[in-house]
């Protein structure tokens, strides 16, 4: 469960998309081709973002947005329903040459999350906005509006119905489910890392949070340093209990490792996945991360993470269970 890739590159692009898996036994063949396409065509959309002459932050956005658009991930088109039955979602972005990001959480009628996010690094003052601003700073960046009932899925209702019966109807109370009852409803998460040629880094986060989460609640994914973080020297992209994530400062805490240990990009993943998070609560979440060198980490301490990488081949590389990709 390790999920290392245990690869480097020259340039190129990590994706995963949660550890909020379906186990083999409820995975039919048909399905499980269609992850593997959609994992694909996000790596091949970043990769194609490097390939036309596009940055690191290009290639997360042009991954994550591919991974929104499907819906068979938690994040954009597919997102869980909040207690209410309501779709709200959440993404951040960061780019590692100088430290700059954008987060945006508690929108409901923006296509691609992590586009209007990039937008609040790119055009405002301000790291994040959430809710009715971040919507209406959309309309001012012109990005494509669509009916909030776009994202729904009868997969996502079901699994709202099941959070719901879960607790006998009563609102989210955190806590008051085992975090492996049901992992595909707290897990699911989109996100990418990206290295481009002139040895930039970025990282970029969706979601659509818990399924039957409490209304307002906010996850890691919006959280610079939680679940997104991106420097000179690695760029990271969290999945999983983002209750835990935040407590942790989980995707910075990657960085801290290598910065104040000498520790490598694959040590550093490891102690605070299997260390950190595991020590706080068991099998709940995973990462992938990138480091200037290329080496490329996609780790998780659960039974599977959607996850891919491809490098200047061109060729991508997909998995969902097991001990990692290769």
């Amino acid at each position: 469960m390790s999920g290392a890739a245990r690869v480097r590159i020259a340039h190129g692009v990590a994706i995963h998309g949660g550890v909020g898996t379906l186990t083999p036994e409820r995975m039919t063949p048909e399905l499980k081709a269609a992850y593997e396409a959609d994992l694909a065509a996000s790596l091949q959309a970043g990769r194609s973002a490097l390939d036309q002459g596009g940055d690191a932050v290009d290639a997360v956005v042009a991954a994550v947005c591919v991974l929104e658009d499907s819906p068979h991930f938690n994040a954009g088109r597919g997102s869980n329903y909040d207690e209410r039955g309501v779709i709200t979602m959440d993404a951040s972005i960061m780019r590692g040459a100088d430290g700059d990001a954008g987060a945006v959480a508690g929108v409901t009628g923006v296509r691609n999350p992590v586009v209007l996010a990039r937008r609040v690094m790119e055009r405002s003052e301000h790291l994040m906005l959430i809710g009715e601003g971040a919507e209406a700073f959309a309309r001012t960046q012109g990005l494509e509006p669509v009916d909030p009932g776009w994202f729904g899925t009868e997969r996502r209702r079901a699994e709202l119905l099941r959070a719901l019966e879960r607790r006998g109807g009563r609102p989210n109370v955190l806590g008051d489910a085992e975090p492996t009852s049901d992992p595909t409803s707290k897990a699911g998460t989109v996100g990418a890392v990206a290295l481009d040629r002139s040895g930039t880094l970025a990282a970029a986060t969706s979601t659509g949070g818990m399924a039957g989460k409490t209304w307002g609640r906010v996850g890691d994914t919006p959280i610079i340093g939680a679940g997104t973080w991106a420097s000179p020297r690695c760029a990271v992209s969290c999945t999983g209990w983002g209750e835990y994530f935040i407590r942790l400062a989980l995707a910075h805490a990657v960085e801290a490792r290598m910065a104040l240990t000498g520790a490598s990009l694959s040590e550093a993943v490891r102690a605070v996945i299997w260390d950190e998070l595991a020590r706080q609560v068991p099998r709940s979440g995973g990462l992938v991360a990138l480091d200037a060198d290329g080496h490329v980490e996609l780790c998780f301490n659960t039974p599977g993470m959607y996850r891919g990488w491809v490098g200047e081949d061109g060729v991508p590389h997909v998995d969902i269970w097991g001990e990692g990709t290769s």
